[in-house]
């Protein structure tokens, strides 16, 4: 093909993921013709105002392996623009350790976020061929940095490197009163990463006497240093199986759900580690759900594991900080795999490790499952790139624009992550769509068609019991009864409400209150044109009252359309996050109405730009609710369009806008026996109840379990290798 043919492919593909999956053409015609022609027409694009092209080039650039060109790339570290030196300083990990990029990536390290992440990253690649020369620039640069968050992610840095000069450094920092104890607690936390070297046992035995986050930190190290003893005696056959959302806060009471992150992945995993356990079919004896969760916890999550107890038992993740967005939570990627390595190692025997998100989690838990020898499931999506798609068409993304919102949304990376993952892992996970084969090749460049015996369509599901249950509630309070529970909870919302507005029906959703899920796009839709008139709209999810950056920008949004002092008279209820029962008795008392307050006949709407399945919607189609979801991802193939809901575009505001009223006119028809309502309700309900409960993902998925963990002990007799 040709180098200058491989980057006119990619400026000439018609849209940004199509372009995003030839960079990989181009940095192969990069590697295969190293010549000063090719350094130049990549230079060319690394210029040019097409920021697609320019990200591509840098990558490709990393594939030629000579030194001209990699003098070229390090020389990107002193790039004007932030988005070429964030992919200069990811790229150069691909190749040998420069000396003259040494120091600028360890500034990057020191300035911290993505970019330092990235840096640091490519120095740990280069510190198993440079590690002498990589401690003493790291102990150099600490010379000259006071400020203790740069001074901490330098450290960290430092305990990446494996030499006693290293240790020697970590070990005086740590023993330092001086230093402030965020730079201490990096010190701590590396030197537990060095069983057998000596002399720091008992300086980490000292600090555990002391008190606060230090002692705690220092006594979670000496258990890194221990030897784990062997895992308790197990009763039974059965798998053991490890899943991740390190982006939450997960309890079995679901206590968190949708605020932050605590999305409907945090109540998948609570719902589907039960039923494994529970169907005897699955083969699944236990289930350890690991999240985020405070240092104290997790020492005592430690005692609980080590028991190897039957059942579904919780893991935390001390990330040491407080919750943030899983968009900023990229440089907790040293600290996050420490904590999953300690809690896998305690459980003692992990069979295989289910992977969902393209985040820091699972960057973090893949190297560990690689260095344990755990085989790993990873549930393919196509995440970022539905989003990328979505927001090309709707021209808010374009090629010009491409690198500086990739500086905050990290489309490149997370894309590049979802294609390692899913091509490393023993066996892949993917949700139904209506064209599955040809999207997971456009989008993603897996061809599931290729090796199909290593890809599942599994479902997700819904808890059908709860959200009956729910059901019977609102129906008994629709016909009479007393207001009970959470639907005298909503019944107090509501009230807030002026007296006009009480005949209305309610448009409801459910969800984080983040701009994927489109929540503050909903309501500017709802406010500004004839659904206000038709409809209350109630908002279900966030953290209200300390919302994170994404949930503060999408109710300034709200704020904008919708005054704070205004909301009672124009309708509009914020009901901040709600326990998964609760949130499904208020959809069910949406769709029948509550006496004196709201009318039958509400619908749910999904604003998502994209949604690969929707928890959320299903449990609203198994209320009864009729609803508006995307024309694409998983919605498109179990939302009978004009029947059960109303499929659209809803990144574009009318078309969301349009098919809320839509569903408004089906909705309106009386509930009852006889009703359309009624018989749509049903049909509504027993989709659900055919293909789409929790029980039924589990059942789907214990043989996948079951056949890659017999592989993986196939292929362990094969080599004669164990670990």
């Amino acid at each position: 093909m040709g180098v200058q043919t491989a980057l006119d492919a990619v400026r000439r593909a018609p849209g940004i993921v199509d372009a995003m999956r030839l960079a990989d053409d181009l940095a192969f015609e990069a590697g295969r013709d190293p010549g000063v022609r090719t350094l130049r027409v990549l230079g060319g694009a690394i210029a040019g105002s097409d920021q697609v092209a320019a990200i591509a080039a840098v990558h490709a650039l990393a594939e030629v392996f000579d030194d001209q060109a990699s003098r070229m790339l390090g020389g990107l570290l002193w790039d004007e623009r932030a988005t070429i030196r964030e992919h200069a300083a990811w790229a150069l990990g691909s190749g040998l350790p420069r000396p003259d990029a040494m120091a600028r990536l360890i500034a990057l390290v020191a300035a911290g976020g993505f970019t330092g992440m990235l840096a640091q990253r490519t120095l740990e690649q280069w510190s198993t061929s440079s590690a002498e020369t990589l401690a003493v620039a790291l102990e150099a640069a600490l010379l000259g940095v006071v400020d203790p968050a740069p001074r901490a992610r330098l450290v960290e840095t430092l305990g990446l490197v494996r030499p006693e000069v290293a240790t020697r450094a970590l070990l005086r920092i740590a023993v330092d009163a001086r230093e402030h104890d965020d730079v201490r607690i990096a010190a701590v936390s590396a030197l537990g990463q060095r069983p057998g070297a000596p002399g720091i046992v008992e300086p980490l035995e000292d600090l555990v006497g002391g008190d606060g986050l230090l002692a705690e930190v220092a006594r979670l190290a000496l258990v890194d240093l221990a030897e784990m003893p062997a895992p308790a005696a197990v009763d039974g056959d059965g798998l053991t199986v490890a899943q991740l959302f390190l982006h939450a806060d997960i309890d079995p009471s679901l206590s968190s759900a949708g605020a932050g992150d605590n999305g409907g992945i945090a109540t998948l995993l609570v719902r589907l580690g039960d039923a494994l356990v529970t169907d005897p079919s699955t083969g699944v004896r236990s289930v350890i759900t690991l999240s985020r969760g405070p240092v104290a916890q997790a020492t005592d999550d430690l005692l609980d594991l080590g028991r190897g107890r039957a059942g579904h038992t919780y893991g935390h993740v001390p990330l040491l900080v407080d919750p943030m967005p899983s968009a900023a939570a990229w440089p907790l990627r040293v600290t996050a795999r420490r904590g999953i390595r300690r809690l896998l190692r305690a459980a003692g025997r992990v069979d295989l490790l289910h992977l969902r998100m393209a985040d820091v989690g699972s960057l973090a838990a893949a190297d560990v499952a690689r260095e344990l020898g755990i085989p790993v499931v990873f549930t393919v999506a196509p995440d970022p790139h539905g989003v990328i798609q979505s927001t090309d068409r709707s021209g808010a993304l374009t090629r010009e624009r491409f690198g500086d919102v990739d500086l905050l949304e990290h489309y490149w990376f997370r894309t590049r992550l979802v294609q390692n993952l899913a091509s490393n892992a023993a066996h892949t996970v993917l949700f139904p769509r209506p064209e599955l084969q040809r999207d997971m090749l456009q989008l993603v460049g897996i061809d599931i068609a290729s090796h199909p015996e290593r890809h599942t369509i599994v479902a997700e599901g819904v808890d059908l019991e709860v959200v009956d249950r729910a059901v019977a509630a609102a129906r008994e309070h629709a016909g009479g009864a007393p207001a009970r529970g959470a639907v005298a909870e909503l019944r107090a919302l509501v009230e807030d409400l002026s007296p006009e507005r009480r005949a209305l029906p309610i448009i409801v959703t459910v969800g984080r209150l983040h701009r994927v899920k489109g929540m503050a796009t909903l309501v500017e839709s709802w406010a500004r044109g004839p659904l206000h008139d038709r409809a209350n709209l109630l908002v279900v999810g966030g953290d209200l009252e300390h919302p994170s950056l994404d949930e503060r920008e999408q109710l300034e949004r709200i704020d904008r359309a919708v005054p704070v002092g205004a909301r009672g008279e124009r309708g509009l209820l914020l009901a901040g996050h709600r326990r998964n029962d609760v949130a499904a008795q208020w959809l069910a008392a949406v769709r029948f109405g509550m006496p004196g307050l709201t009318a039958p006949g509400g619908v749910y709407v999904c604003a998502s730009l994209k949604e690969e399945f929707g928890i959320a919607l299903l449990e609203a189609m198994a209320t009864g609710l009729m609803v508006v979801a995307p024309d694409g991802g998983g919605p498109a193939t179990y939302v009978e369009d004009g029947v059960t809901g109303v499929l659209t575009r809803t990144w574009d505001a009318a078309l969301l806008e349009s098919a809320t009223a839509a569903a408004l006119d089906v909705a309106a028809q009386a509930e009852g026996e006889r009703g359309g309502s009624g018989r749509r309700a049903e049909r509504s309900h027993a989709m659900v109840r055919s293909s789409f409960t929790i029980q039924a993902m589990a059942t789907a998925l214990g043989p996948v379990y079951r056949d890659v963990v017999a592989e993986e002990a196939e292929l362990v007799r094969a080599a004669g290798v164990t670990l």
